[in-house]
């Protein structure tokens, strides 16, 4: 299970609240750092970066969002080599066809299964870390129907995607019939509002799902969060009663390693003489 981060602050979230891996989300970061939807704006140094920045903050595995893979099979490439010295631990390519959109929106179009078989044999040759998991996510099923997207599945797991990813599937039984075509090798995307049913993971990892991402729920709470709290601070003029309903300035230094990063300045610092 993999909550979504799109930044150093939430992936640090994510670890402390016990997680085992977080999910970088294009979204999240087309959001945060664009102000915009999620429509394929945001560029591959944009997520290469904030990549790096994640990995950075955290020690737990990062998968990472790498939406078309920002081009051909020479994208692909480089996509994969710059994630990986960022330190990602997997990288999920989809087959839409540019411009791209949010996977649960409407009016997607896609690549031919052939060209995103390349992509994903490209990425495979790509790495350097054998242990780097790559991940096939097919947009298909709204497209073309599940039995489509199942096809294009089965075929990118053959092209080497060691996870499969059916996005959007729309009932508990599309769910279960990708599970049971891909024992522990499928991925399942649980979206607030969107078009999957938000069965508990639990009951996911019955069914064989090896995944289960939250790629935006961090983002909609915060938000949420964040207007109330503006709503009240314009109507009362104070953060006074806020603050309960707030991390205090120490919790939040104590999150971020504010004493470990203090001492190791210590360390290097000049001592005072006493001559």
């Amino acid at each position: 299970m993999a909550p979504g981060a799109y930044d150093g602050l939430t992936a640090r979230l994510v670890e402390h609240a016990g997680f085992p891996a977080v999910y970088l989300t294009g979204a999240g970061v087309s959001y945060s750092a664009l102000g915009q939807p999620d429509l394929g704006l945001v560029s591959f140094a944009e997520m290469a970066e904030r990549a790096g920045r994640v990995a950075q903050a955290v020690g737990i595995p990062v998968i990472a969002d790498a939406d078309t893979g920002y081009g051909g099979p020479l994208n692909v490439i480089r996509t994969v080599r710059e994630y990986e010295q960022a330190g990602v631990a997997a990288i999920q390519l989809e087959d839409q066809a540019l411009p791209k959109r949010c996977g649960h929106l409407a009016r997607k179009s896609l690549v031919s299964a052939e060209e995103m078989c390349g992509k994903i044999e490209a990425a495979c040759w790509a790495r350097t870390n054998p242990d780097t998991v790559i991940i096939g996510r097919t947009d298909a099923r709204d497209v073309e129907g599940l039995d489509a997207a199942l096809d294009r599945a089965r075929r990118y797991a053959a092209a080497g995607a060691e996870l499969v990813f059916v996005e959007a599937p729309e009932s508990a039984d599309e769910l279960a019939r990708i599970a049971r075509e891909f024992p522990g090798a499928a991925m399942a995307n649980l979206v607030e509002g969107g078009k999957t049913p938000l069965l508990p993971v639990a009951q996911l990892q019955a069914l064989g799902f090896r995944l289960v991402i939250f790629p935006n729920l961090l983002t909609r709470v915060m938000a949420k969060a964040a207007l109330e709290a503006l709503a009240a601070l314009k109507l009362s003029g104070s953060s006074v009663e806020l603050a309960a309903r707030t991390l205090s300035f120490s919790e939040l230094n104590r999150l971020l390693g504010l004493e470990d990063l203090l001492d190791l300045a210590d360390r290097f610092s000049p001592k005072e003489s006493h001559s």
